[in-house]
This record gives structure tokens, sequence and C-alpha cells, in this order.
């Protein structure tokens, strides 16, 4: 049997002609599973690496199907409400499946590296025309490295271009293994100040800060990626304590400062997650700490 047969990953979605994962027209991969818990995070169906389901109560029509295909009877809508009992659902997707208004959605399949990369193959010809490739997301893709250089790998043999896009809370070896394959890294820097990072995302950001050391310093090409986040990172101190770090780097070929939006707070609701998105409103201009980074670092920010 093939290798690529063997290999499976956990994945939430393949995006195809993407234009906001790297250069280029992309199709990005997200995985399933994330170390980090941003209080912010776009992508809450991707935090935990086990399948689940999404119930967005806004689109359901009571029509009944889910109560009719689910095995478990985790599903009720009687009185003009429906019921969604999680604790007893074993994550089928059979009520996903048939949903006619995609009130309910199934997060998390399990699929292998030669399928995923029969989709990623499809759009050659646009990523030669526009300069664009492939890019793992997620998530955190490196948490499923075996997977990632696998499909880094075939990708760059046909000579398609490669982009990671990680937090960098990883063991030094999931870096490792992707190095060789990866034509840039889109390496997110949320907070110069440990305790600032622990407050936003639950971890310390020593391993990451190491770990883009280490990129750097092998000579790795970098688009360093700073969500601009209401209330977090968002003050001159900390977009200047940022680009000071980022200044004594290498490699380093653009920083992108992401405007915050808040357009994922449904998906925390439909997950039975707390909603911790930040309000939009008092989202800051990114102009202004654009203007810090090029000042300090002289590398294009954008």
């Amino acid at each position: 049997m093939n290798v690529m047969d063997e290999i499976f990953a956990n994945i939430v979605d393949i995006k195809r002609f993407a234009v906001h994962d790297g250069d280029g027209i992309r199709t990005a991969v997200f995985f399933k599973g994330c170390p980090l818990r941003c209080r912010w995070c776009h992508n809450p169906e991707t935090l935990s690496d086990k399948p689940q389901i999404g119930f967005f109560g806004h689109k359901c029509t009571l029509c009944g199907e889910c109560v009719r295909v689910c095995p478990r009877g985790c599903h009720e809508t009687e009185g003009g409400i429906h019921r969604f009992d999680r604790a007893d659902c074993v994550l089928c997707g059979k009520c996903a499946d048939a949903c006619p208004a995609d009130a309910l959605k199934k997060y998390g399949e399990r699929k292998t590296v030669a399928e995923i990369l029969d989709v990623l193959l499809r759009d050659k010809r646009f990523y030669e025309e526009s300069g664009g490739g492939i890019t793992l997301s997620g998530g955190e893709c490196l948490m499923q490295s075996g997977a990632c250089a696998e499909i880094l790998k075939s990708a760059k043999s046909r000579g398609i271009s490669t982009a990671v896009d990680t937090c960098g809370f990883v063991p030094r070896k999931a870096i490792r293994a992707v190095l060789p394959f990866t034509d840039v890294f889109l390496y997110d820097l949320k907070h110069i100040d440990e305790a600032a990072h622990v407050a936003g995302t639950g971890q310390s950001n020593g391993i990451i800060l190491d770990n883009l050391r280490f990129l750097s310093e092998e000579g790795a090409a970098l688009e360093i990626r700073y969500p601009l986040i209401p209330g977090f990172n968002d003050g001159e101190d900390a977009v200047t304590g940022a680009a000071e770090f980022l200044a004594a780097l290498r490699g380093i070929k653009k920083i992108r400062v992401l405007r915050y939006h808040d357009f994922a707070r449904s998906k925390y609701v439909s997950l039975g997650y707390r909603d911790t998105m930040p309000d939009a409103e008092k989202a800051e201009d990114p102009d202004f700490a654009r203007r810090i980074f090029v000042s300090i670092t002289g590398v294009e920010t954008v």
C-alpha cells in the first residue's frame, strides 16, 4: 500500500481558491486541533481535535429531519423549539447530512494524505498562473506534523509552492519535520509579553518565540501575522515591543497586521462554547500599527 494511503489527518475543511492564506490563488487545508485558546479565535471549530456538531439555531426550520435520522434521540423539535442534547451525541453526523437548512454542521473528518492531495493537486494550473500554491493551516496544523510533512513533500516534488500557517506553539521536531518542504511560514505573533500572552491565549509565548528564532537562524522565509485585538495587543507599547523583537530576526519577507472582526461569534454559540470574542466596535485601525512595524523593522508591512 502507498504510504499516502496509510497516513491520516483530522481536518475541518479544504478551501479551494483561497486568497487570504498566502500569495496568489491557493488551496488551504484547515487541520483540527489547537494548543492555544485565543479569546478572539476566528475558527473555534478547529480548537478541539475531536469531531463536533455545530447547531445554528437561527437557520433551523423545525422540519424534524434530524429527529428522524438521529440514532440516539439527541434532537427534539417541540413547541417551536429545537433542543440538541450534546451529552448523548455520538458524532455520527447523520443529522448534519439530513438537514436541508444547513442548521447542523459536522466539523472534523479523518482523511488520508492521498485523499487530501487529490484535492490539492486539482488547481495546479491556477497556482502557477497566480503565483499561489497550497497552505496548511488550522487550528494548528503542526500538531499533525507527520501528515503535514508528507503533503508538503509531495506538493514540492510537483513544483507547487507551499506555506505553513502556524501559531508556533509546537515541539521543535514538528518544525524540523516540515522545514525542508516549506517555502514560507505564515507565523503568528500575538503578544511579546509573556503574562499578557498567557492571559489571552492560555499558554506562554516562550516556545513560540524560540521557534521563531530557530526558523530565522535556519534561513526560513517568514511572513509574520499580527492580529490586532482590542484590549489585548493594540496598544502602542505592545506593537512597539513586537516590532523591536522582529527587528533582530532575519528572513522576514513581510509583516501582515490583521484587522480584527467578530464574524465567528455565531460559531461559538453553535458549538456550545462561551463567547469570548472582544467587541469589534472597539477595534483599532491597523494603519498605526503598520507604521510602527515599518519604522522599526524596515520590513514591508500590509
